[in-house]
């Protein structure tokens, strides 16, 4: 499939493949392709950044959430739209953590490159976004955890992709996912 008249993108199924099994190989594929922004955005992007919220819509309404003994089932316009709310954030996080990246990989020895920066947030993130199925059945939420596996991703992905040496790789990743981290501390209340 050729999306910009460039190099041709993966299928998102053979690209998710690719990043969590073999991300040293495909950062340079990645960093190769011409697709633009919009394009990742729609082929990559929203289908995977809709599994955690839809995942979690699901298991809220078959299952519940419960801790403790109390259990909650919240209402399905209510979960509809937390739901929609927590996926255009997502997105938007995407966007804003991509800006902060490209803005943070000349202080470590990088390249800025906005386009690089965007390719590093969308696939780099792919961990994080398969990880939300787990939020289907919520006593299996736990292993969201795996999502953690997204940092690793990241520091493979800084050289290729930003040209951070690779000395300053760990510390540009730490303050990346640090910035990440405030951003989803920011965006975790609205979507209460």
């Amino acid at each position: 499939m050729d999306l910009s008249g460039g190099i041709s993108a993966k299928p998102i199924v053979d690209r998710a493949k690719a990043i969590i099994l073999t991300p040293r190989d495909e950062w340079p594929v990645i960093g190769a392709e011409t697709q633009s922004q919009g394009d990742i955005l729609k082929g990559y992007v929203l289908p995977l950044a809709a599994i955690g919220p839809v995942a979690a819509l699901v298991g809220g309404q078959v299952f519940g959430f419960g801790a403790l003994g109390f259990s909650y089932r919240p209402s399905l316009i209510g979960g509809v739209s937390t739901a929609i709310v927590s996926f255009v954030l997502g997105i938007i996080g995407v966007f804003v953590l991509s800006l902060i990246a490209d803005f943070l990989a000349p202080k470590f020895g990088g390249e800025a490159n906005r386009a690089n920066a965007f390719k590093l947030v969308a696939y780099g993130t792919t961990a994080s976004w398969l990880a939300g199925v787990f939020q289907l059945i919520p006593m299996l939420s736990v292993f969201g955890l795996l999502g953690l596996y997204s940092i690793y991703l990241f520091y493979t992905g800084a050289g290729p992709l930003m040209k951070v040496p690779s000395d300053k790789a760990p510390a540009f990743v730490a303050v990346t996912i640090l910035c990440a981290i405030v951003l989803m501390l920011v965006i975790a209340p609205v979507t209460a």
